[in-house]
Formats: C-alpha cells, sequence, structure tokens
C-alpha cells in the first residue's frame, strides 16, 4: 500500500520500521519540527525524523500541520492509500483526515478506549494493570475517539517499568500496524465502535510528578518507583539531596521484624527540610549494612536500587557503604 507516516518520539520509529520491513510503499514521512534539547539547547531531529532519513523516505517538519496548507496540499498530492500515525504529536483536522483512500489509521499504545491521551503506557504500570496492549484504531476529529480496529494485549511482569513496557509495546505496534493493513487490503477488517462509557483519559506527566508523597501505602509508591522509570523519575530528599528511587519491594509490617533495623534518617518532600515535619515525610530505617527500609502510610518499601544527587546509580548496599549519615 502507499503509506504516509505520521510520527516523532522513538516509540514511533519501531512502527515506521515495520512498515519499511512489510514492503510498503512509504512515500512521505510527516513529524514535528526539530526541537531544542540537551544541556546546550541545540535543535535536534525526531527520532523519527532520523529514522527516515535513514531510509531515504522524504520528510516534512509543519510546526501545525492543521493551517499549513502547503503541507496539506503535498499530502493530497501524494494520493496516499492510508495515513499511519504514531504519537505525532498534533490533532489532525478532518481536511486531512479525508486524504487517503482507507482513511487515517492510529497505534495507540493502550487497550482502548481505556487510557486514551498521551501517556496511556506509564498508567498502566502506575495502576497497576495485570495487562495493557496496543490498538489500531481508523481515526476520527475527536481525540482517541475513532473506531476499534484490532487490538494485541501482554501481560505485564511483576517488575515491570514504564521503560520496558514502552519498549515491548513498540514493538507490538509495529507488528499490529502490519496485520491491519494486511486486513485492509483484503476487505476483513472491522470496525468497533468504542465504548465512550468505559473511556479514561490520562495527560502528560512533569518532573515533579516524580515526587514521593510518603503518606500513601507502600504499593501505590513501588508502582510510582517503577511507572516512572526512567522518566521523570520517582524521588524524595534526603538531607536535603535529591534522592532518586529506582527499584524497590514493599514489606509488610510483619515482614520487617525480620530485620535488625535502627531509625537512622528521615526522607522528606522538600529539599530545604531534613526532619519529619509533614505527612508526606517518611522515617528512613537500616541495618547500616545491607538494608534500607522507607515507612509509608501503610506498610513499608525496602530501597533496592538508587541514586544521590550528583552520584551514580546503586544498590543500597553500596550506598551504605559509602554514605554517612
Amino acid at each position: 500500500m502507499k503509506v504516509i507516516f505520521m510520527g516523532t518520539p522513538d516509540f514511533a520509529v519501531s512502527t515506521l520500521e515495520y512498515l519499511y520491513k512489510a514492503g510498503h510503499e512509504i512515500s512521505l514521512v510527516v513529524t514535528q519540527p526539530d526541537r531544542p534539547k540537551g544541556r546546550h539547547g541545540e535543535a535536534q531531529k525526531s527520532d523519527v525524523r532520523i529514522a527516515a532519513e535513514k531510509l531515504n523516505i522524504p520528510v516534512i517538519t509543519p510546526v501545525k500541520i492543521r493551517s499549513d496548507e502547503e503541507a496539506k496540499q503535498l499530502l493530497r498530492e501524494q494520493a496516499p492509500d492510508v495515513i499511519v500515525v504514531t504519537a505525532f504529536g498534533q490533532i489532525l483536522p478532518q481536511d486531512i483526515l479525508d486524504i487517503p483512500k482507507y482513511g487515517c489509521i492510529n497505534v495507540h499504545a493502550s487497550l482502548l478506549p481505556k487510557y486514551r491521551g498521551a501517556a496511556p503506557i506509564q498508567w498502566a504500570v502506575l495502576n497497576g494493570d495485570e495487562e495493557s496492549g496496543v490498538t489500531t484504531m481508523m481515526m476520527d476529529a475527536g481525540l482517541d475517539t475513532g473506531d476499534i480496529l484490532m487490538t494485541k494485549k501482554l501481560r505485564l511482569d511483576k517488575k515491570e517499568t514504564g521503560g520496558s513496557l514502552f519498549d515491548k509495546l513498540a514493538a507490538l505496534g509495529g507488528e499490529l500496524i502490519v496485520e491491519t493493513l494486511e486486513a485492509l487490503e483484503k476487505g476483513t477488517l472491522t470496525r468497533t465502535p468504542q465504548d465512550a462509557s468505559l473511556a479514561t483519559k490520562v495527560g502528560l506527566f512533569t518532573k515533579s510528578s516524580g515526587l514521593i508523597d510518603w503518606s500513601r501505602p507502600a504499593v501505590e509508591i513501588e508502582r510510582q518507583i517503577r511507572g516512572l522509570n526512567p522518566w521523570p523519575s520517582a524521588y524524595s530528599f534526603l538531607s536535603g539531596k535529591q534522592l532518586k528511587l529506582w527499584d524497590a519491594d514493599v514489606l509488610t509490617s510483619g515482614n520487617i521484624k525480620d530485620y535488625d533495623l535502627q531509625e537512622i534518617s528521615v526522607l522528606t518532600s522538600d529539599r530545604e527540610t531534613d526532619k519529619a515535619d509533614s505527612e508526606k515525610s517518611a522515617k528512613l530505617f537500616s541495618d547500616r549494612k545491607k538494608y534500607l527500609i522507607a515507612a509509608c502510610g501503610d506498610d513499608y518499601l525496602m530501597l533496592n536500587e538508587l541514586q544521590l544527587e550528583g552520584k551514580k546509580r546503586m544498590t543500597a548496599e553500596d550506598f551504605l557503604r559509602g554514605y554517612r549519615f
């Protein structure tokens, strides 16, 4: 099929590569303009643009495709059979949705109608879902509201992180779009309207989303640590320095008796204080050799892997060897 592909971040690269390997004619790639990134704020190409250029596919980077008549005319001239969209980052107007012969198909990283919006992968981990997946959807003018075409599901691992699920769903989305286009060509594709009453909307995360509120149950904080790994990462403060938490396990009140622990410090939600002056703070316990355990609103967290501001990521045992409380 003749395909125009629209996408921007690394998640979308897998979809583009699967389409290319399947032999579809990708006549044009549309992605977001170069953006300032990194410490020096230099403009960098999107991951999709880099991948498209390696495949020698023409690329355009409209700032706002909704109002870019020149870009729209180029899309019309391509006369695509289908436009495939994966994490493009701009909402398409109806006059673009009407261009391709078979319509515009979106690859979405959730089992719609659950988790409509910009950050479905992390929310599946944060909410403790047992399964996740990808959906191909016939796009309409709404936000992730179009008819469902096909889905692929997977079970989440006990230690699933936002990053590991991201990688799995990126590959799964590539597989699914190829299967979806095969069914489209054969005329066997069916459309299932979404049940709007089951829809949940989720938004983007910011750096502050990672700040831990220790008054919450340990099971929720443990999911926060996994769900926001690698970004924005879950964190607290220890003696005025940011402490990122990368891996933890939940301990019940009964289990904590198995450890020879002393209260050694406090984890706070504010860089400016080193005292437990808030319900969002946590008492920190240790045997001073191997274990670091934080008290939560309910139960405790065994902190397995952490990273103090200005230091490398390390195990709790290595941390205890070098840190002086």
